[in-house]
């Protein structure tokens, strides 16, 4: 994972994602690098648009996030529509007794 953080880095930082850039990102975050694979890193990023990965990455990870509310806005919803529905059942019973008296 430390392997993307570094290409990351360099990538927000506007630098090239080079092999020898990554290393040097682990190195001085004293982690022991692995030659192969921060060469596995390139090759795998060479034909990688990284900022359209990460948009796709935001825009996929945001579904994910909202199906976890979803279920206490339903809760709040149903909750909401049984309020409206008494209501208007207490109007119309009201309603009723009303027209009985002019009936």
């Amino acid at each position: 994972m430390e392997y993307i953080y570094a290409a990351l880095l360099l990538h927000n930082a506007g630098k090239d994602v080079t092999e020898d850039a990554v290393k040097a990102v682990l190195e001085a975050a004293g982690t022991d690098v692995d030659d192969a694979r921060a060469k596995a890193l390139i090759a795998a990023l060479e034909d990688v648009d990284i900022e359209e990965a990460m948009s796709t990455a935001a825009v996929a990870a945001a579904p994910a996030a909202a199906p976890a509310a979803a279920p206490a806005e339903a809760t709040e919803e149903a909750a909401e529509a049984e309020e409206e529905e008494e209501e208007d059942e207490s109007e119309e019973s009201g309603m009723a007794g009303l027209g009985a008296l002019f009936g």
